[in-house]
């Protein structure tokens, strides 16, 4: 039976317990560890009560303080929003135009417009504002419904395709799904070829001819007879080499075939007038602005 015993040569009692003739030591942990262990213990319990910590079905505990990190948060966005409520209510109001005449007033809606644009615009036209696969490039001046500063400030207040959006002018555009029985499928072949004829090489140069005329009848209406697009309709131009979807021949195969329709949110429900005009002027200004 293992029992406690002094070591002969040091004062430390051992377990007992022995391995291949290794004695284990009994060592007790040093008071000042101990001490402070014990210390860490109530100090975690005191903290549990005064501060929210213990989850809950619904929320956690609020603690006996009452200390909220959300309040605190919103205490300084309404300290903040106060401070600059002069700027921002003179942003909401001056002509668009005009805002590159103040100094001031220009370097606070680039700055906030920044902020605004990392915060809601950047998870679908990229930090950069680069655009992707379906989402427009607003580095280059190739707009859909136009590039000045009044043009974007529309469609980010409206967005585009917002049938419900209370407004004179919205961004509504709908591309006919010329697969559903519009066209015959060697007439998309041929019109396909034909677009691309005009930016590039097309997959078939014998079927251009053919699919010129197929454009003039079907698509010269919105997208123009020389292809250069109508940014009162949102029709963009094809002639360019600037591509939403992609201009290779299956990309624009499928574009003819079963149309686009993507939706932009309409952002004069979630941001301010000022907001808006300030990353209007943001977006306007990172070179593609006319």
């Amino acid at each position: 039976m293992a029992q406690n015993k002094k070591d002969d040569d040091l004062d430390y009692e051992t377990t007992g317990h022995s391995w291949d003739g290794i004695q284990e030591y009994n060592k007790p942990l040093p008071r000042w560890w101990l001490w402070t262990f014990y210390a860490c213990i109530v100090w975690g319990i005191g903290y549990t009560i005064a501060y929210p910590a213990w989850p809950g079905i619904n929320k956690a505990t609020a603690g006996i303080l009452g200390f909220s990190t959300r309040a605190e948060v919103a205490e300084d966005i309404a300290r903040v929003e106060q401070a600059n409520a002069a700027i921002n209510e003179k942003l909401a109001t001056v002509e668009l135009a005009s805002i590159s005449d103040d100094p001031e007033l220009m370097s606070y809606a680039n700055n906030a417009g920044g902020a605004v644009f990392r915060t809601w615009c950047a998870q679908c036209h990229g930090s950069g504002a680069a655009g992707a696969k379906g989402y427009p490039n607003l580095l280059d001046n190739d707009w859909l419904w136009g590039g000045t500063v009044e043009d974007i400030h529309t469609t980010i207040t409206v967005g585009i395709r917002n049938p419900d959006v209370d407004e004179d002018w919205q961004r509504i555009s709908e591309m006919p799904a010329f697969g559903d029985g519009l066209l015959e499928e060697p007439q998309i072949d041929a019109v396909v070829n034909y677009v691309m004829s005009l930016s590039g090489d097309p997959q078939d140069a014998s079927k251009v001819a053919e699919g010129e005329q197929v454009y003039l009848d079907n698509c010269a209406s919105c997208h123009g007879e020389d292809a250069a697009g109508d940014r009162m309709q949102g029709a963009p131009n094809l002639s360019d080499a600037i591509w939403l979807y992609g201009g290779d021949y299956d990309t624009l195969h499928e574009t003819v075939t079963y149309a686009r329709y993507g939706v932009m949110p309409n952002w004069n429900t979630r941001l301010s007038e000022a907001e808006i005009r300030a990353v209007a002027t943001y977006v306007h200004g990172l070179g593609g602005g006319e």
